[in-house]
């Protein structure tokens, strides 16, 4: 089969692979051990109230050979030439996102483009209304880039598009069938009207109102203290805000928790339902992947803020504890 992308294409995707790879560390990702709290009261008659977002492994495997199933591998190239699921297509969230101009200079770096040009993107890959779409990425070493896709397809209306639970890691695990060879995608042509404003925040609204929101700070607890390992301008945490590593809600092989475990989480910490509550990270990545877990459970005012900490601390006008 052809290579996935033209020479030029495959060049321009190098060199962001790059940039990301010295802005977010990618090639080692955050700490996997296992946040089980054994000290927190689970209930495990909760369950997810829309599960509408996760496949596992065994129901990926009866569906590859289905025409409307769209696989997209989310782990970087390197990973997806060494071995990936069959037929899937590889990805990177940069594509989707503003990347002009560098982190914190460029107030929008990282934001989702705008849905003329992200339109183009999405037919690159072959995406279409009618297709149902499963991303994957490494749960174990990755950043949450199949919750940033999958957060990212849904704000565009396409709402048949699911995360892999436990990535590439259960699946392997699994031994099930790997392919070294790689899949040019189908070009399609999709058009996004519009992105769907529920699910994000930007940054003036969000400094507006500080003071009416729970926000979570989603970064390892060295970044949330103040640790600047990603090119950050400043270090700290927004205001108020509480610290939960998005891998808190993943066990050790990098499954879901438990809804219950989720719940205990979130009580834990006094996350109520009917809270508005926004997550950040360092370029909306991770604190996408926590979004959806939210969407997952039912907190249905819950946003990601995708400009995240780059944005906010790039602005010296803006206040930063730690």
């Amino acid at each position: 089969m052809k290579r996935f992308f033209r020479e030029r294409t495959t060049l321009v995707f190098v060199l962001i692979l790059i940039l990301s790879i010295s802005l977010f560390g990618c090639t080692k990702g955050p700490d996997t051990s296992d946040n089980k709290n054994t000290d927190m009261e689970v209930d495990e008659s909760v369950t997810f109230v829309d599960t509408s977002y996760v496949v596992d492994a065994d129901w990926l495997k009866e569906n590859l050979d289905r025409e409307d199933l769209l696989v997209l591998d989310a782990r970087g190239q390197e990973a997806y030439d060494k071995g990936h699921i069959p037929g899937a297509i590889f990805v990177m969230w940069q594509q989707f996102a503003n990347m002009e101009g560098a982190p914190g200079e460029n107030p929008n770096w990282g934001t989702v483009l705008e849905p003329k040009v992200l339109s183009e993107k999405l037919s690159e890959v072959g995406i279409t209304n009618d297709k149902e779409i499963v991303v994957y990425t490494n749960t174990q070493e990755g950043w949450g880039e199949d919750g940033r896709i999958v957060w990212m397809l849904r704000r565009a209306g396409l709402e048949n598009t699911k995360i892999l639970d436990g990535g590439w890691n259960y699946w392997e695990s699994k031994g099930y069938e790997v392919s070294k060879e790689s899949v040019e995608p189908s070009h399609s042509s999709v058009e996004i009207k519009e992105l769907d404003l529920k699910s994000n925040i930007e940054t003036e609204e969000l400094a507006n109102k500080l003071d009416e929101v729970v926000i979570i700070d989603v970064r390892a607890k060295d970044e949330y203290e103040g640790a600047t390992k990603y090119g950050e301008a400043r270090g700290g945490h927004l205001p108020k805000a509480i610290n939960i590593p998005f891998n808190e809600f993943l066990n050790k092989d990098g499954t879901f928790k438990t809804a219950g475990e989720i719940k205990a989480i979130l009580d834990s910490n006094g996350i109520e339902k009917d809270d508005e509550i926004v997550t950040y990270c360092t370029a909306g990545i991770r604190s996408a992947h926590m979004q959806v877990v939210f969407s997952m459970m039912g907190y249905n005012n819950a946003k990601n803020y995708d400009a995240s900490f780059h944005a906010w601390a790039g602005n010296s006008e803006l206040e930063l504890e730690k």
